[in-house]
């Protein structure tokens, strides 16, 4: 049979359990029951165990309740032990409460101590955030910005984040003064003069207010501005007239005056248009006109394009210059031998620009030219540009082929002509072609008379006609007209050993 309890085990079972709550199992202690307060020990241990260090995150919510359960449990436990039973030792039941009461200070300041690691953690990963994003920068400020704008926007983005959710943060007050320097690091090409560079980078940077709270940004949501502005006047006006190294003319003026239109750099526009078209108007005049004619083109497509006024107004500035920079170039490109290229400028000259007094004189050197780019010795100088005066000679040319011949010359007079085909006549074969040809008795050829004064002449014989009605033979050849003979030639067409066209020339003195 159980007796009634011992007195004041009800103050001693309170101290018990008091004494229990700190978590070392002191009240076990006072009753001498070791295994108890080892198991305490193991609790405690398990707890700081599963809590340290401590994360951001904070402590896992099942280590603590089971930890909280097992103090309950050792409290209640104890104080049913010391309820039950006399406590050994000689301890006074007042101070042992005392003692449970200041005890449990121990756990609560565990509580608050654990509560600012945890604190101090959070700090450490922000800081280790903002870290990330400054390595980012670093990292992109050493590339290209098309191979840096996703380091650059990863960077920012872990700003915005540390500014807008974490601004008491030792990270997050810090993000102002990292954002300066983000934009110092993206901006870095404009300080470097490096304007055309600059230019998507800045770009990019009046973006960056749509994305981040303006407050985090001050003064610096309006700053790429006036750098972008200098940037695309500067990188603009580098390309004017300029052969575009991308395969399509640049637009940074147009995009200036779209974007800016009221700053000090687009009113800078229409002025350094004009120098420059002025500039390539004295270039056409030079030692190298066709540069300059091809940037006056340049030039006038792009002031045409600009939607300024000012600017598109300029662009009949250039026109002169490139019609006269067409024909200096077409001559500056038969004095260099380049005869082809010469043959296209100025046949263009002269069928673009109709009523220029140079039209004849572009048709000679054309002409020159195609022969020239056949026999060299054509293009030893250029054709003459006046007519010699003096007695003429007579050339009578005949053409013993079926198709029409075309005839280009030069000399002390240039020129062309042209003699239907004969429909009669059939091809020559054999060496002795030249000595059939034009020959038939009782047959009329076509032929067309030359009136040329004397001189060293050069030829071009164009037939076109064979298997392909689009296919050209040309025969170039020189002759030397004499004062008191009268020429005769003809053209004729061999098929063996090769297809071709050749004149067969004899002279009687008249």
């Amino acid at each position: 049979m159980v007796g009634p309890p011992p007195p004041g085990n009800g103050l001693r079972s309170l101290a018990v359990a008091l004494l229990n709550l700190s978590g070392f199992g002191l009240g076990y202690a006072l009753m001498r029951r070791w295994f108890r307060v080892a198991l305490c020990w193991v609790a405690t241990g398990a707890l700081l165990w599963g809590v340290l260090p401590a994360d951001p995150d904070g402590a896992a919510g099942g280590v603590v309740v089971a930890y909280l359960a097992a103090l309950v449990v050792a409290a209640v436990d104890g104080a049913r032990l010391a309820r039950r039973r006399a406590v050994g030792g000689s301890w006074r039941p007042v101070v042992a409460v005392g003692a449970g009461l200041v005890l449990l200070a121990v756990p609560a300041g565990g509580v608050v101590a654990y509560g600012s690691a945890q604190e101090e953690a959070v700090e450490q990963m922000l800081l280790d955030r903002l870290d990330r994003g400054d390595r980012s920068v670093e990292a992109a400020s050493g590339k290209p910005f098309a191979a840096a704008r996703g380091d650059y926007r990863a960077a920012l983005d872990i700003y915005r984040g540390l500014g807008e959710k974490h601004a008491g943060s030792r990270a997050g007050k810090r993000v102002p003064q990292r954002l300066d320097a983000y934009y110092r690091a993206v901006s870095a090409p404009y300080r470097q003069k490096k304007h055309c560079e600059a230019i998507e980078p800045l770009t990019y940077l009046r973006t960056v207010p749509r994305s981040i709270d303006p407050k985090l940004l001050g003064d610096l949501a309006g700053y790429p501005d006036g750098p972008l502005a200098t940037s695309l006047y500067e990188c603009g006006v580098s390309k004017l007239g300029a052969v575009p190294t991308s395969g399509r003319e640049s637009d940074e003026l147009g995009e200036l005056l779209r974007t800016f239109p009221e700053s000090a750099q687009a009113k800078q526009v229409a002025p350094a248009v004009s120098r420059k078209i002025s500039e390539q108007n004295r270039a056409v005049r030079g030692s190298d006109p066709c540069p300059a004619r091809d940037a006056l083109r340049r030039l006038r497509t792009t002031a045409l394009s600009m939607p300024d006024k000012s600017v598109s107004a300029l662009a009949p500035k250039a026109d002169g210059g490139i019609r006269n920079g067409e024909y200096a170039c077409g001559v500056a490109q038969f004095e260099a031998k380049r005869f082809n290229e010469a043959k296209l400028t100025l046949t263009e000259f002269a069928a673009s620009y109709k009523k220029d007094k140079r039209g004849a004189r572009a048709r000679d050197i054309a002409i020159a030219a195609e022969i020239a780019d056949t026999r060299a010795a054509a293009g030893k100088h250029l054709p003459p540009s006046g007519r010699p005066g003096g007695a003429r000679m007579q050339l009578v040319i005949s053409n013993d082929a079926p198709d029409g011949v075309e005839i280009l010359y030069t000399g002390p007079v240039t020129g062309k002509t042209g003699i239907k085909g004969c429909g009669s006549c059939k091809t020559h074969s054999g060496p002795t072609a030249s000595l059939s040809a034009c020959k038939a008795e009782g047959k009329s050829y076509p032929q067309v008379t030359l009136w040329l004064p004397a001189g060293e002449y050069h030829f071009l014989y164009k037939h076109r006609g064979g298997s392909s009605r689009t296919a050209v033979s040309s025969y170039a050849d020189g002759s030397k007209i004499q004062p008191g003979y009268r020429y005769t030639g003809c053209t004729y067409v061999t098929s063996s050993p090769s297809f071709g066209v050749g004149p067969a020339d004899s002279a009687s003195n008249t």
